[in-house]
């Protein structure tokens, strides 16, 4: 099971600079319930890679197209009512369906 997101790195996430893409989508995540582990299986990368990108860190031109593009797909799953997952089944059961393989 996922843990939830620390009280200390949601801190540093709020005082993150927004424009950065992966603060975005850090912050996206942490809204609609979906864990880094999560993240990080269906872009084929760590989670500390994930967490650093949350943090602010650059993210390469191969996976930031990728980053994109889920964060486009996230705000549009937002405006539509999918997001936020009720729990960490229905986030695993959101990447999955996203990544058209299981996690």
């Amino acid at each position: 099971m996922s843990r939830p997101y620390s009280e200390k790195f949601l801190l540093s996430l709020a005082e993150a600079d927004p424009t950065q893409v992966g603060v975005q989508l850090g912050r996206l995540c942490v809204d609609a319930n979906i864990p880094a582990t999560y993240i990080a299986k269906a872009l084929s990368v760590t989670r500390m890679t994930v967490y650093s990108w949350f943090r602010g860190q650059d993210i390469r031109r191969p996976k930031r197209k990728q980053v994109e593009v889920l964060i486009d797909l996230m705000r549009e799953d937002f405006a539509n009512g999918i997001l936020p997952a009720k729990d960490s089944i229905a986030a695993k059961r959101y990447i999955e369906t996203m990544i058209g393989a299981q996690l």
